[in-house]
């Protein structure tokens, strides 16, 4: 077993061991319960994680993870939508007008 993904969010915990599982890839989320014990363990102690079941797919769900739709923010590029406005990356639609991001 090997871990591929740690997050402060159990919904994107899920949601990335969902991606995994989709690309048949065996997944399972650890810490799930330990939300409650924040204050007497530390907290990277109690961040739900991602883990894999065969350590040989450990690289491919990394690259899935990395490369995929939970790539982090900072990873895309700022965008300037047609009425001006200065869009962060990772959002695909302009919170100003509604217009979706061109390619």
């Amino acid at each position: 077993m090997r871990r591929v993904y740690s997050s402060a969010s159990l919904a994107a915990a899920h949601h990335a061991r969902n991606l995994l599982e989709a690309a048949g890839i065996g997944a399972f989320v650890k810490n799930e319960m330990l939300a409650s014990a924040l204050g007497e363990l530390p907290f990277a102690d109690c961040q739900p994680e991602v883990w894999v079941a065969d350590p040989a797919q450990a690289e491919s769900a990394e690259r899935i993870l990395r490369e995929g739709p939970l790539r982090l923010a900072e990873d895309a590029a700022v965008w300037q939508c047609t009425c001006g406005e200065i869009c962060e990356g990772q959002f695909t639609q302009c919170w100003r007008c509604g217009a979706l991001r061109s390619a």
